[in-house]
This record gives C-alpha cells, structure tokens and sequence, in this order.
C-alpha cells in the first residue's frame, strides 16, 4: 500500500462534443497517514498533517495494488472512514466522471464519512464517455453495451476494449478483499457475499459517468441508496430516444433514489428529463444554484457549474472556507444505518 501522494497536484481536462467539462486540481488537504505507513516528511507533508483530521482513517491503493491483472487506469483507489463509524455501517462507493479520478471529488468523500458510511472511492476505465461514444449513433441500445460491458465485464460491445477483470465490479470486489486482507478489523469483508458485491449493503454514487455508472447498478441491483451528481442522460441525440436501461424497471426501489445537477450547467435540461424517464422523485432531486469558487483554475469554456457539485477545487465554498453544497450532500447520502 502506498502513502497517499501528497507532492503534487494533477490537472487534466475532458473534452468531449456531448459536453464540455474538467476534472480539476485536486490537492486533498486533510489526508491523514495510512495505519501502518511511514510518517510523511517535507514542507508540504507537514502543512497536510497539520490540517489532518485526527478522527479520520485513510488508505491509498493503486488498483494493481489490490488486483496486478489491471494495467491501466490506475489512479489510487481510496478507503476512508470516521474512527467512530459504526461496526455495522453500510458502505459508499463512490465513482468520478470521465477522465476523473477519486481524489478529485474528496469533499464529497469526506462528506460520506460524515454521514456515518465507510466510504470507498473507486478508479476505473473512464477515458470515454457514453454521450460522445453512444450519443451520435442511432442505436440506443449502445449505451446497455457500453455500460453492461464498463460495470460487470459480461457486455458485448465494440465501442470499447474494456476487458473482464477490468470491469466496475471486479475492481470493487478486489479492492475489498485487499482491505480485508490488510485491515481484517476494519470490517470491509461484510460488504462481500460469496465473492461478490453485497449490494444491500452498499450505497452508490458517482458525477458524470459516475453517476450513471451508480444508476445503471441500482437498475440492475437492489442497492441501500444511489446518488447520481448529473448523470445517465444516455440517449440518441438525433432523435432523444433513451437507451433501454434507462427507462427499464430499477431493482432498486424509487425512494431510494437521489439525483442533483446544477441549473447552469450546459446539460440541464437533459439532466432534468433523465430524471424525470428515470422516475426519481421529485422531492429526492437537489437543483444546485451557487456560483463556483471563483479560485478555480478551470478553462474558460470548460462546464464548471458541471463539476461544482463535488470537485475540490470547484465546488463553492461558505464564509468559513467550508464546502457550501454541505447541507444538499448530506441530504443527498442519508445516514448510514
């Protein structure tokens, strides 16, 4: 296991003809060592440890760490939780939007562990997305391939050469049987049945492609809650004909069901319909309207009401220098029972 990279901050930026959105500078200011590691050293090392929360234990583990299979997109995976997290609490995984990695949605990590879950923050292959991929063609069913493929490696497409081991789900499992293994007190091992997902047990969440990467496993699986930051508006573009897992019966219950997107963001308007072909209730979806933080280094035709709702860097902040979308979070991930 690696001490988290604190050296540096990594900037990269998406493009795309469906949309026009960053992932951006993600430097996570209140990493705390791993149990186990060396104590960080440097200027930098010691600003980080003196904005540490104390309560709060973190893991970084590159995902050839847990699994060698995995070649590429391998930024760290993260493991966080409060020291007083219930021995019972469900778990959060969380997954960033294309191009994006864990880190760069750490407030909203945090915010998990706030609310009680453990919480995991989760690579995997999102170098494309599925409005540019899917979005121009005509058939709708592009996007179940894509996504059937991406998620639980038993699709078949050709849009893209994602392989089994590489898949959503096979990331996650190993990832869990690695902390098991390493930190078999921490209770990580009760969100794996028979060698898979304990679905009933785990909240999903994600931005962007994340988002409908949490929605499309909420669709196929009963899950505890799904959290979808402006995501799965998956449809043909020409003719707005939605992509069947869209509109197909969810095996998670509705009320369970959370959703937020921003009014100004580019994708609105097809944020707002998915929602409502996905049938989520009204009163479960949060339209945001603050401003991003103005300290952002972002482009200026990038989309950054799109990725103001989680990243660190972007997401508007209150007078105290606190994440000002707090409250719309916490209503957004419940309480981890």
């Amino acid at each position: 296991m690696n001490k988290p990279n604190l050296g540096s901050c990594t900037s990269y930026f998406v493009f795309t003809s469906a949309l026009l959105s960053a992932a951006l500078c993600a430097c996570p200011g209140t990493f705390a060592s791993p149990a186990g590691a060396a104590p960080l050293n440097g200027p930098q090392a010691q600003t980080i440890q003196e904005k540490a929360d104390p309560n709060q234990v973190i893991y970084e583990v590159a995902p050839n760490e847990a699994d060698p299979q995995l070649k590429r997109y391998l930024k760290p995976n993260y493991a966080l939780f409060n020291r007083d997290v219930a021995a019972s609490a469900n778990l959060l995984v969380f997954f960033p939007g294309t191009g994006g990695e864990p880190k760069g949605s750490w407030p909203f990590l945090q915010a998990g562990a706030k609310a009680g879950y453990r919480v995991i923050g989760l690579m995997y292959d999102n170098g494309v997305s599925v409005p540019t991929t899917c979005g121009p063609q005509t058939d709708p069913g592009c996007s179940d391939r894509f996504r059937e493929k991406c998620i639980f490696g038993d699709g078949v497409s050709n849009d893209i050469d994602d392989l089994p081991e590489e898949s959503v789900v096979n990331r996650l499992v190993k990832f869990l049987q690695y902390l098991d293994a390493h930190y078999p007190g921490d209770g990580w091992g009760q969100y794996l049945a028979n060698g898979q997902p304990n679905w009933a047990r785990i909240a999903v969440a994600g931005h962007s492609q994340g988002g409908g990467v949490a929605a499309y496993i909420a669709k196929k699986k009963s899950v505890y809650r799904v959290i979808n930051l402006s995501g799965a508006w998956d449809r043909v573009e020409a003719t707005k004909q939605w992509a069947p897992w869209v509109t197909s019966p969810s095996a998670t219950p509705m009320d369970r069901w959370y959703a937020a997107y921003h009014h100004k963001e580019s994708r609105a308007d097809a944020m707002k319909a998915a929602y409502a072909v996905l049938q989520i209730p009204p009163d479960h979806v949060r339209v945001l309207t603050l401003e991003p933080n103005p300290a952002n280094k972002m482009p200026a035709r990038a989309d950054a009401y799109h990725v103001s709702m989680s990243a660190t860097d972007v997401t508007p902040r209150d007078a105290n220098g606190q994440p000002a979308y707090a409250a719309d979070w916490a209503f957004l991930l419940g309480h981890a029972k």
